[in-house]
């Protein structure tokens, strides 16, 4: 099982100024997620497909990005097609965020009980080869569920991004460090990422959003090209590191948090930066389609684009 490490503090230090007036609503939403995670799935899930529904509803900006993702993804839909979908993958992130309370207040015990594990023995067995591993895990809306299952197994660190409102952000590191060794945020830089990667740890690293152009190579992302992040190669590269994209759903039928390791990129890093990118893609949408619906397809995965290209987002 892995254990965190005794010489790094994971996450900031509170501070008094986390009280201030402005926290509040946030402070008694953390309240009423406390009884919320001990309520049967059935009915966390029935809230959370509430919450789903209103989104949809009432945030236009956000379904319409989520229907012109999904033409990409699935260009065979229709239009109403499409609305069906959106519908559920916002009741599959209304479920997500419900299912947060479990990840601050239940046990490990009982996260472990409602798991299932897809392709763990690959990174067992490159552990077990003692080489450095990498987990390039994608935005599904369960993506912090991962990095809890997994720390069961193994001793993790990863990368975050800070978020502007400070309590969310505290809160969000201190549940993140309920299961990992320690975070980095972007801000620091990739040299710390890579200095922590070391055998027996494993980073997790998110790579499929577009972050720009400046360290990104466009490659396919389901038929459309994607400013996709060179990052992952370039850590592969000067740690020697064997990479497996994960992606984080619910087996409704199951009732499972389910965890999917895919195979290993291969070969990664490839000849070239562009081949690189598409073994990368071709990696990420091979796990992402053991359920489409439950990816956060509300980013914009498409926002920057080649010479030429059109813009996909409306807005």
């Amino acid at each position: 099982m892995g254990q965190k490490s005794d010489s790094i503090v994971c996450g900031s230090t509170f501070t008094l100024a986390l009280l201030a007036p402005r926290y509040w609503l946030i402070w008694l939403g953390l309240l009423v997620f406390i009884p919320i995670a001990w309520l049967p799935i059935s009915m966390r899930q029935s809230i959370g497909r509430a919450i789903g529904r209103l989104i949809y509803s009432k945030n236009s900006k956000r379904r319409s990005i989520i229907i012109q993702n999904l033409s990409i993804a699935e260009p065979e839909s229709t239009a109403k097609e499409l609305e069906e979908k959106a519908l559920a993958m916002l009741q599959w992130y209304g479920c997500a965020m419900i299912d947060y309370s479990v990840l601050f207040f239940r046990s490990r015990r009982y996260l472990q009980k409602h798991s299932l594990f897809k392709g763990l023995d690959k990174v067992e067995q490159a552990v077990k080869e003692g080489r450095n591993v990498v987990i390039l895990l994608t935005h599904s809306v369960w993506l912090d569920f991962a990095p809890a299952l997994l720390s069961a197994h193994f001793e993790l660190y990863g990368s975050y991004k800070s978020l502007s409102n400070g309590l969310l952000d505290w809160l969000l590191q201190k549940m993140r460090c309920r299961y990992v060794s320690f975070v980095i945020s972007r801000e620091q830089g990739m040299m710390r990422l890579v200095r922590s990667l070391q055998k027996g740890r494993l980073l997790i690293f998110l790579p499929d959003e577009d972050l720009g152009v400046e360290q990104a190579d466009f490659a396919p992302f389901f038929g459309r090209k994607k400013a996709t992040l060179n990052t992952p190669a370039r850590i592969a590269k000067m740690k020697k590191a064997v990479c497996f994209p994960c992606y984080s759903y619910f087996d409704p039928v199951n009732k499972n948090y389910c965890t999917l390791l895919g195979d290993s990129l291969e070969p990664f890093p490839a000849e070239s930066a562009i081949k690189s990118a598409e073994v990368l893609n071709q990696g990420l949408e091979g796990v992402i389609k053991a359920d489409l619906q439950q990816y956060m397809w509300q980013l914009k995965y498409y926002r920057s684009v080649t010479l030429g290209d059109k813009t996909l987002y409306d807005n």
